[in-house]
């Protein structure tokens, strides 16, 4: 199976009404045919299920997709080394990936975000 390349952006809510396209993740993923993570293909290839985070104003953070103990999944930013500082994934075990659906994701500074599936490709 190959890994894919998927664009989440932000969606609308309270601090962006209107969403905001630079803001987001961009990560390779093991994704099943479903648009459903894949543990087993993940831990094949976890070196190369990298994340960058991006937001505008600020410089891009680079990292990777890891599983948390208890099958959670999470972004790990290498310049951190902190898992106080993992952005998780909000029930991305049980997820599709597919364009036009919604993902939320707990950020660093403990907020739930909302980001919408922009785009899925071939890695």
């Amino acid at each position: 199976m190959p890994l894919k390349r998927v664009r989440i952006e932000l969606a609308r809510d309270h601090d962006f009404p209107e969403g905001n396209r630079q803001c987001g993740y961009e990560f390779i993923a093991p994704l099943d045919i479903t648009g459903r993570m894949d543990p087993d293909e993940w831990r094949h290839n976890r070196g190369a299920c990298q994340v960058t985070r991006f937001w505008e104003g600020e410089k891009p953070e680079i990292g990777h997709l890891v599983r948390k103990p208890g099958g959670s999944w999470a972004f790990h930013y290498d310049v951190f080394g902190d898992e106080d500082d993992d952005e998780t994934g909000y029930r991305f075990g049980q997820e599709k990936f597919v364009i036009g659906e919604y993902v939320s994701i707990l950020e660093h500074d403990d907020k739930m975000r909302t980001f919408k599936v922009i785009s899925i490709g071939e890695d």
